[in-house]
Parts: C-alpha cells; structure tokens; sequence
C-alpha cells in the first residue's frame, strides 16, 4: 500500500504538470519558441552538470562505464523534478513540464493534440486504478460476532434503496461471509518469542503482549528439531550472558494465526492455534553460519564507514556506532553449530526450468560452455507417479469454477474454498528440480522473470488460437475456450517452492527472461545460455 500511494502521489504531480503546448504557452506567457529556447538553455545546463558526475564517476569506476552511460537520461528526469518542485520562476516550470514530456528533448514538430489528449487520459486512468486499488486494499475488521451483518439485514428490511448501487452495497453486505477467527499477529523480532520447557519437558514459547499465556508446542518429528534448535540458541544467549548476537538466531521471525475447523462449540475449543517460523537455512551449519557472519560484517562495517565520513558527529551518531562496534564483536563469537560441508556445483552447469500454461515446468540441464543440453525433464517425468495429481488438479478447479459462476449468477455466496493440492504438487516439483540439480552437480537454477509471464501464457495461448484457424473470431473463441481447459497455475507459489530448497541445498538462485518462441525444452535450454551469458557480461 504504501508502494502504491507513492506511484499516486507521483501520477497526480505528472499529471499536473503534464500540459499540452498551447497550456505551457498561455501559463508562460511568452511564444512557443522562447519557450524552446528557454528549455534548451535548462537541458544544456542540466547535461553539462550530468556529464560532470558521470565522468567523476568513470574515473572512479571504469568497469561500471556503461551502466553509468545508461542512467544519465534516468538522472537527468530527476534532477529536472526536483528543480521543478523547488523553483517558484513560472518561466522555468513550464520549460522543465515541456522537457519531460518530450523526453528531455527539443521538439520542433507541432504537437498532435489528439495524441496528447490520450496520452492525458492514459495517465488519468492510472490514477483512478491506483485510487481504486487503494481504496480495496485498505483493512476491513472482521465481523466476528456478526453485529454489522445484523445492522444490514435490519436496514435492508425496513428501509427501501436509493438507488442501485446502495441496493448493490446490501447485497455484498448480506452476501460476504466473513472469517470468524481474528488477524494473524507477526512477530519480525526473533527475540519477541520465548522459548522454555515446563515441568513436562515439553518445549513451550511466550510472545510479547501475551507473556501471561505459555502455549505448548505440538508438531511433526519432522519440524521438532527446529523448535530445539530455537530453544538452545536463546539458552546459550542468556547462560553467556548476552555474548552471542540474536542475529545470528536460526530463527528469524514468527507469525501466529488461527486455524479454522467446521464443528460446533466454542470457537476457543473448536479452532487451534498454528505457528509459523521463518528460518535461516544457512544458519544450521558451521559452514553456513561463517557466510552469515562475513555478510553482515561487511554491512555492519559499511554503516560505520559511512557515518564517520559524515563527520562532526553527534551523541546519536556516536552511540550508534558504539551499538554497531558492539554488534560486530558479537557475531564474530558464533553458536556451536554442527560442521557440514557446503554444497560446490559446477559454475557452467545449469539448471534451466521454463514455465507454461499447459506445461507448468520443463527442465533442462545445460552444458553452458559448449552449448549442449545434457538432460531435459517434462513436466511427466519430474512428477513420475504423481503426474496423476495434475489432471485431478485442474479437475478441482474447473469444478470449482463452474460453481462460482452459477453462485454469482443466482447472487447468492461464492467464496469456495480450494484443496491444497496444487501446493503439495508444487512442492513435489521443487523437490525433483533440487534432486535432478544435485544429481548433475549444477552451479545453479535459472528462472523466468515472473514480470514477462503474462506475455509468455498469452503468446502461448495466441500461437495455438492462430493454429487453429485463420479467422480472428475463431481464434478469440478458441482461446477463450483453451484458457477455460488448462489451468492458470501459480508460478508465484512454485517458485517460491524452489527457492526455498535451492536455499536449503545451497543451490544459488538465478533470473533471466524467457524466451517467447520456441517449444518448452528450446525455452528452458536458451534459458539457461542467457543466464549465463549475462553472468560473464556483469
């Protein structure tokens, strides 16, 4: 939210001072040419100081030259922003609007007014998206006792609407079915929890705000060496007498949330409570803690650096820099950790996975070097067994589907809740990609720039539909019915998947843009050439 509200903030100040030819010169008050004029001497200004920093910046930084060379025109837009917002000269306003609209560029051409006129509107409707998706995303408190659904149905049955859209708001009102367990809390501070054992050795956990309450902890043998681990690292804190750093806590940070069953009783009895733990896979080993601890002391030292130079420095400034100085003796005395040694895959080995919209993962294991593809895995053999699971999947969700739109054609509730099965494949294909990586001993896992996939399913959807038929009826039915067919998968939700295993295996993580063309093999291997190509650039 806060994201979007600065892209508002910076659409509106565009927007006002976004004016067409004819504007700039009635508000100026001089001819279309001495405004030229006038922004040609700011543009040679500006380019003159741009270029000044640019080259202090070459001399400094050859090897940096070119991405230098490439931030002059984004330096250039910024700088004029800001003379804009601190100059009060109307003359000089209306020479930067015109600069910035034209790209900071002199434009001798006269202006279309009906390319200006849509350009105008185009950043209009931006504002009005934004304002919109401000104005959902802003909290709704729960009804948990259903006072407000009460308060509707009781001004809808004595009360008659306005107008349709106040009889549209009663209807959502009436409609919408509400969770009846409150918020999730998050805790970022790993300090914020307390771990112990009571009188039964089993281990328990206290949290701010509710240090009243000690609630036991229930899981799996699979996750129980975790809360262990959770409760030796504040043990060993507090027995050393605070010489270790939390920082270097497997444990990062927690969540705790309500579970909802379906039964009947009290909702204390009938939901449980679930914790979630975020952790530092990197932090359970020897090895892995030694990268943790250089990493941050190169950025502990470089706040230090960067507020001595600063100089004449006040009590704030120097109590932070003793806090800083303390903080680094700290993590150099690091928690007795077990010693593993640290996975070391082949550089020019990668590991190539693209993804569709028929095909959700295809793999392929690259020699980068010479070019070859050592392996390929489609999305059957990297399921094997469980590719079954895929087409029951897509089932759900066509079903579901189906549903909702009769729900919503009768107005009536059409919040159905979905199986976890397509995270559980998810992490079936993870778990296979991490396995196959291993097994060839890559040096890393490329994946898709998600910002390029909606242009990826919608070629892909395009090719087939153009396959199809010659006719752009038949081609826009036929994609219609084709999206309806496969399913939209969660390409979010899988690679969040693989990034957690490739953290835990010591797998480095990589992103290049997928190629358009091409079949799901021919985009995972050239996938994984680009990655590495861009490697050997940067």
């Amino acid at each position: 939210m806060k994201r979007s509200q600065f892209q508002l903030e910076g659409k509106i100040r565009w927007l006002e001072m976004l004016k067409s030819d004819v504007e700039l010169v009635e508000s100026s008050g001089v001819s279309l040419d001495s405004l030229r004029t006038k922004a040609a001497e700011v543009l040679v200004q500006f380019a003159t100081l741009n270029t000044a920093e640019t080259q202090s910046t070459n001399l400094k930084k050859a090897k940096k030259r070119k991405k230098a060379q490439n931030s002059d025109s984004n330096n250039l837009s910024k700088n004029l922003f800001e003379t804009y917002r601190n100059t009060e000269d109307n003359l000089t306003r209306c020479a930067i609007s015109y600069l910035l609209k034209n790209s900071c560029k002199i434009n001798e051409k006269e202006e279309d007014s009906k390319k200006f006129a849509q350009r105008r509107r185009k950043v209009e409707i931006q504002i009005e998206r934004l304002k919109e998706q401000l104005e959902t995303r802003i909290p709704k408190g729960r009804d948990l006792t259903d006072t407000k659904w009460l308060e509707t149905l009781f001004t809808a049955t004595h009360n008659v609407p306005t107008n349709e859209a106040e009889a549209k708001s009663w209807q959502d009102s009436l409609l919408r079915q509400s969770s009846k367990v409150p918020f999730p809390v998050a805790y970022e501070s790993n300090e914020d929890m307390t771990w112990f054992k009571n009188q039964f050795g089993r281990i328990c956990v206290k949290f701010n705000g509710l240090s009243e309450h000690s609630f036991q902890v229930y899981c799996d043998s699979r996750q129980l060496h975790w809360f262990q681990r959770f409760l030796e690292d504040q043990q060993i804190k507090k027995n050393s007498k605070n010489q270790h750093s939390s920082s270097l806590f497997t444990l990062r940070s927690g969540r705790i949330a309500w579970q909802e069953e379906e039964g009947k009783g009290d909702p204390w009895n009938l939901h449980h409570l679930t914790l979630y733990c975020t952790v530092d896979t990197r932090l359970w080993t020897a090895e892995g803690t030694k990268l943790v601890i250089e990493e941050k002391a190169e950025d502990i030292a470089k706040i230090i650096t960067q507020t001595k130079d600063k100089g004449d420095l006040n009590e704030k400034q120097l109590a932070h820099i003793k806090r800083k100085n303390s903080t680094l003796a700290r993590i150099h005395n690091p928690f007795p950790r077990p010693t593993k040694a640290l996975y070391k895959g082949q550089s020019h080995i990668l590991v190539g996975v693209s993804l569709g919209l028929e095909k959700p993962a295809t793999l392929a294991v690259v020699n980068a070097v010479t070019g070859e593809v050592i392996t390929y895995r489609n999305i059957k053999q990297l399921l094997g067994e469980n590719y079954k699971l895929l087409n029951r999947q897509r089932q759900q969700k066509q079903a579901l589907s189906h549903k909702r739109k009769i729900a919503q054609t009768l107005a009536a509730p059409n919040h159905f809740g979905e199986s976890e099965l397509g995270e559980y494949i998810d992490r079936l294909l993870a778990k296979e990609i991490i396995a196959i990586a291993l097994n060839y001993f890559a040096g890393s896992i490329v994946l898709p720039k998600l910002g390029d996939m909606r242009e990826q399913v919608q070629s892909e959807v395009q090719a087939k539909a153009e396959q199809k038929s010659d006719l752009i009826e038949v081609q826009k039915q036929y994609a219609k019915q084709y999206r309806v067919s496969v399913y939209q998968w969660s390409y979010s939700r899988l690679m969040a998947n693989i990034h957690s295993s490739a953290a835990k295996a010591g797998i480095v993580i990589e992103e290049s843009k997928q190629p358009i063309r091409g079949s799901p093999q021919e985009k995972a291997k050239e996938l994984a050439i680009a990655a590495y190509h861009s490697r050997k650039i940067n």
